[in-house]
């Protein structure tokens, strides 16, 4: 049985958005892009209303968590394998719920354990409605937050979540990720540079191949502080970040105006940017590759990946969502996971970019 690979497990995602429809495009598709083999965690009513709705002739099959892998390999040849969650959710297409939260949490937990236990490989998480879910007590910004806290539960206490959004076009990653802006500021500290970046480096070695991964930095205030005059933050923390860093053998440059780093030819100087906020980073691959780009979160015991979009409840209705993204979702984290991916492991996959100064693009 050596050759039989462990499943990558699918959360439902907000159940009034376009979760589950782009889950079943992916396994339509799947023999065209070389998916192997997934399990879709999701309501079984809301999974089988989706897929009357808009998929009637795809087959779905329900499994349990004591299904065996052989069994799992072969039902992915003509049906996607779905594992049941014990709260139900109410479909109601286009609207994000707070009664659907218990689901929702649900699914991703689940999803975690099945990863860290080694019954899966990986994990892809469609994309969720954060109002709804604080709405309904859930304590954390998002995701990474929450992958983070299980992780540091399960017993992983130096679990440190690092979002990296990736495409062939731009690999980026916030400092900084779901807090207000006027709170970015203090959010900032040589030592979080420092902790973020050793590990991203680190974790690009480890998880991408790249022997020495070049990381550029953006600057906080307009033109990176312009020596102090518009901002004192480069001088006084990210300048000293960067030298300490440098000093310790870590291939990081900075900090560069954001206004500057995005554009084609600086994008091929680097491997990945470091950007200190949320919109510093996401705005720019969003605008080069809003359809395809993938948001990676490093620095747990699992891999998780998830489509770099929203839930997109204004076109839940109309069969429309393109699973592009979804879909290199799930080659990545199989990509990745594919060290641990099999019953019996073998050698793990050499990602290593023949242009270690530009992009990997191994998909």
């Amino acid at each position: 049985m050596n050759d039989l690979v462990k499943p990558t497990i699918i959360t439902m995602g907000e159940p009034g958005g376009i979760g589950v429809e782009i889950a079943l495009k992916a396994f339509l598709s799947r023999h065209e892009v070389g998916l192997k083999p997934s399990i879709l965690l999701s309501c079984p009513n809301h999974a089988s209303q989706i897929q009357a709705l808009f998929f009637p002739s795809l087959s779905l099959e329900f499994i349990s968590p004591q299904t065996p892998h052989e069994k799992i390999t072969e039902i992915w040849e003509h049906s996607l394998p779905v594992m049941p969650l014990s709260n139900q959710v109410s479909t109601n297409l286009g609207f994000a719920e707070a009664k659907n939260a218990a689901a929702v949490i649900e699914s991703i937990t689940t999803g975690f354990h099945l990863v860290e236990q080694e019954y899966a490989s990986s994990l892809v998480t469609a994309p969720i409605q954060k109002s709804s879910l604080q709405e309904a007590g859930f304590q954390f910004p998002g995701h990474t937050e929450f992958l983070e806290s299980l992780s540091q539960k399960a017993g992983f206490k130096d679990a440190f979540s690092i979002m990296l959004l990736a495409s062939d076009t731009l690999n980026v990653v916030p400092l900084t990720i779901h807090i207000p802006l006027k709170d970015v500021v203090q959010n900032i500290s040589k030592e979080r540079i420092i902790s973020l970046t050793s590990r991203l480096y680190e974790e690009l070695k480890l998880k991408f191949g790249i022997n020495n991964p070049h990381i550029a930095m953006t600057g906080l205030n307009p033109h990176a502080g312009e020596d102090g005059r518009m901002g004192l933050e480069e001088k006084n923390i990210i300048i000293p970040a960067i030298k300490q860093l440098q000093s310790e053998g870590v291939n990081v440059t900075g900090p560069y105006p954001a206004d500057t780093m995005f554009h084609k030819a600086a994008r091929e100087q680097y491997d990945c940017a470091l950007a200190m906020y949320h919109d510093q980073a996401l705005i720019p691959i969003k605008t080069l590759d809003f359809d395809e780009g993938v948001n990676i979160t490093l620095g747990l015991p699992i891999i998780r990946t998830s489509p770099d979009h929203g839930t997109a409840l204004d076109i839940a209705e109309k069969a429309i969502a393109r699973p592009q993204s979804m879909i290199n979702a799930i080659k990545y984290a199989q990509k990745l996971g594919s060290g641990r991916d099999y019953l019996v492991r073998s050698a793990p996959i050499d990602l290593h970019c023949e242009r270690t100064r530009k992009r990997w693009n191994y998909l």
